[in-house]
């Protein structure tokens, strides 16, 4: 229910006091008198006040009267935006051109350019402007300011942009407002560049925060590294409240859906902090591991380690390989912590001549180099590849045997496993460390993958090939080897 002041004073500008109009329309600007805030009706009374005053002065519209002049000046405190549809538009709109125009008093001006700035060019009030093309349209641009008459949308919004570039360089109130709106009116990716500059240069804040909200992934992950104190900074992370941890985890969420692996790493922290209502171990690990698999090196690491403490419960046919694949990746990042563990899960063997196939193995890479010359079949080719292989992986002699050389190589290491024949031997895994070793499988690879599948036999059939095979490479190579040893 309206006041009795603000009753009072309705009346007198009925009755056309022109202090009263000027009154009420402040009222309806301030929510004064707990009146409801109208900028339309603020406009339409100061348009009464200033018909009034030009009338009682028996004058044409000019600013020269100090009365004219205030009303103007109160018509550029009204957000000019939510007045497009105001009977009292037409009137408001001239007046914003006349005082944007005016030199007399810069404060109003740059106050005056900036309605009309927010107006015509402001994103946020797309749908504002169409409405006003339509009111030029009908109106066909009117205004008692030569500068503007009859322009359309298009025209006015270059002068609205010169007007912004003005305010922005000026030292009025409305500078960071200016700026902030050049920033949205630039291209994403520019306005984004400059955001992130200003941030870098001067570590602003408000410049992250904008950054982060126009959609550039390292702000939202700087954002939410710093909102969870993970960036690094001094303070203790134990005292980080579950407000701003709620906010970190919202900004680390849209960095990590445009697939940030450091932010899926941030996540998994912040799932496993006590003091997070969210806690949540299993969706921790869950971001830890999406981590890895882009290629985190400190989740790669602790992934492996995981899988390796929980290999009894695992259901992989060979414990150990997914662990060991995982440490391997941090290690090859250069995580120093990857090298111990993957000693425990891998054996090492980078030293063939240790090994007991050693002289075996090079009378078999002599028969495999001049295997045309000693017109060797390709059964016997075939134990030549086994025992290079042996010797660079320390195989046993049941191991040799019997592993399957198409699938002994995977990407880090070797597995094997003959169980299949021996189902009392637990499979092995063997790091793979050395060129020669690489080299090694794939000519074996290449050899098995072009020879029959039932070429080398059972096990009993494989024992007597070898035992031939191993001594014919004793008899026709052991002299050579004497040979070189000697000269």
């Amino acid at each position: 229910m309206a006041s009795r002041e603000f009753l009072k004073i309705l009346s007198a500008a009925r009755l056309g006091d022109v202090y009263a109009q000027q009154n009420l329309a402040q009222a309806y600007l301030t929510g004064a008198f707990k009146t409801p805030i109208q900028p339309a009706n603020a406009l339409i009374w100061l348009e009464k006040s200033y018909f009034s005053i030009t009338n009682q002065l028996l004058e044409d519209q000019s600013s020269s009267s100090p009365e004219i002049f205030k009303v103007l000046t109160q018509v550029a405190g009204i957000p000019l935006v939510e007045t497009v549809n105001s009977p009292a538009f037409g009137f408001g709109w001239d007046s914003f051109w006349r005082l944007a125009e005016s030199n007399a008093d810069l404060e109003h001006s740059s106050a005056a350019k900036w309605q009309l700035v927010n107006l015509l060019i402001n994103p946020q009030y797309q749908d504002t402007q169409s409405k006003l093309s339509d009111w030029l349209t009908k109106a066909n641009g009117v205004t008692s300011v030569e500068k503007v008459s009859g322009l359309d949308l298009g025209s006015l919004q270059k002068i609205a942009k010169k007007y912004l570039n003005d305010l922005a360089e000026s030292n009025s109130a409305f500078v960071s407002n200016a700026k902030e709106l050049l920033i949205k009116l630039q291209p994403k990716n520019e306005a984004l560049a400059s955001l992130w500059q200003v941030w870098l240069d001067e570590q602003n804040e408000d410049a992250l925060t904008q950054a982060a909200e126009l959609g550039l992934t390292v702000a939202k992950l700087t954002l939410g590294l710093r909102l969870a104190q993970l960036d690094g900074r001094a303070e203790a992370i134990e005292t980080k409240s579950n407000a701003s941890l709620k906010k970190a985890a919202h900004w680390l969420e849209l960095a990590a859906k445009d697939g940030d692996r450091d932010a899926w790493y941030a996540l998994g922290d912040i799932y496993r902090r006590p003091q997070f209502s969210g806690y949540n171990a299993a969706e921790s690990d869950r971001c830890f591991d999406r981590a890895a698999d882009l290629g985190h090196p400190e989740a790669q690491l602790r992934k492996g380690a995981n899988l390796w403490r929980k290999r009894a419960k695992s259901e992989e046919k060979v414990r150990g390989l997914q662990a060991s694949y995982w440490v391997w990746q941090a290690h090859q990042q250069g995580i120093s912590e990857a090298k111990e563990l993957l000693g425990k899960i891998l054996e090492s063997c980078p030293d063939p001549k240790k090994n007991e196939w050693f002289e075996l193995a090079q009378f078999a890479e002599k028969a495999l180099n001049h295997h045309a010359e000693h017109t060797l079949d390709e059964d016997w080719l075939l134990p030549c590849h086994r025992l290079i292989i042996a010797n660079q992986f320390n195989f046993s002699k049941a191991e040799l045997l019997l592993c399957e050389v198409g699938q002994l190589q995977h990407e880090h290491c070797v597995v094997v496993d003959i169980r299949w024949e021996l189902p009392k031997i637990l499979p092995r895994l063997i790091q793979i460390e050395t060129i020669q070793q690489r080299r090694a499988l794939l000519a074996a690879g290449k050899a098995f993958a072009g020879s029959e599948i039932d070429l080398e036999g059972n096990l009993r059939q494989r024992r007597y090939r070898f035992d031939r095979v191993t001594e014919w490479l004793k008899t026709t190579f052991a002299g050579h080897v004497v040979d070189t040893e000697t000269t």
